[in-house]
């Protein structure tokens, strides 16, 4: 059984099942990953906005969820995507693209 946390919210790592690059990290309700499998398209919570966001609705950049997969604690999700575009909102392929 999935732990959400306490505002009913649990983190989705998102990686492109084709080169294994992680492309972005969000947050998913139960209603976004209900979304996400019967849509196919990867479907996420917005802290910012609080609504239900399905990613590349507005731009284009689409991710096709091939797989959901969970940790072994099960309080993180990881959706194996086939992107179409880049991920990030800077028009970059992955969100992961600066050094720290």
């Amino acid at each position: 059984m999935l732990k959400f946390d306490k505002s009913g919210l649990i983190p989705v790592v998102v990686q492109d099942v084709k080169t294994k690059d992680v492309l972005m990290v969000a947050w998913a309700n139960q209603e976004a990953i209900d979304i996400t499998k019967e849509k196919g398209l990867a479907t996420f919570w917005s802290r910012s906005r609080q609504e239900i966001w399905t990613k590349g609705l507005t731009s284009g950049n689409t991710q096709k969820v091939i797989e959901i997969k969970k940790d072994c604690d099960e309080d993180t999700l990881l959706y194996l995507v086939e992107p179409d575009g880049p991920a990030c909102h800077t028009c970059n392929t992955t969100c992961f693209y600066r050094n720290l």
